[in-house]
């Protein structure tokens, strides 16, 4: 049995929490959801001089020496409920009612593959 939802966005490990100590150096954890990398900092923030979290571009969208990771984590999952509200309009030629732009259906990916060759 599952607790609640479970994370819809996964991530081949390109989210990562850099952790860094005067005393042994950085460390860095791969991440397969932002979800992991807020419990990684959450579990070390108190045992390293400032842990960062970095995303897939190499942008460092947080680091505790700047922020708290309760208020960030609250701030981002607003953001991210606000976003999931605000869909880009995708007409899916198979009228499936789960195809977006950005998250297509099975059949839409089959065409884009397609059409890409």
């Amino acid at each position: 049995m599952t607790r609640g939802l479970e994370p819809t966005e996964e991530y081949d490990g390109s989210i990562r929490v850099r952790l860094l100590d005067d005393e042994t150096g950085t460390t860095e954890i791969a991440c397969s959801s932002y979800e992991h990398a807020i419990e990684h900092v959450k579990d070390n923030q108190s045992s390293v001089t400032a842990a960062k979290i970095v995303d897939s571009d190499g942008t460092v969208v947080f680091t505790s020496a700047d922020m708290d990771i309760d208020d960030w984590e609250s701030i981002w999952r607003r953001e991210k409920r606000r976003q999931s509200v605000h869909v880009e309009a995708y007409d899916c030629p198979y009228d499936n009612v789960s195809c977006f732009a950005d998250d297509l259906c099975v059949q839409c990916q089959i065409d884009k593959v397609r059409d890409g060759y």
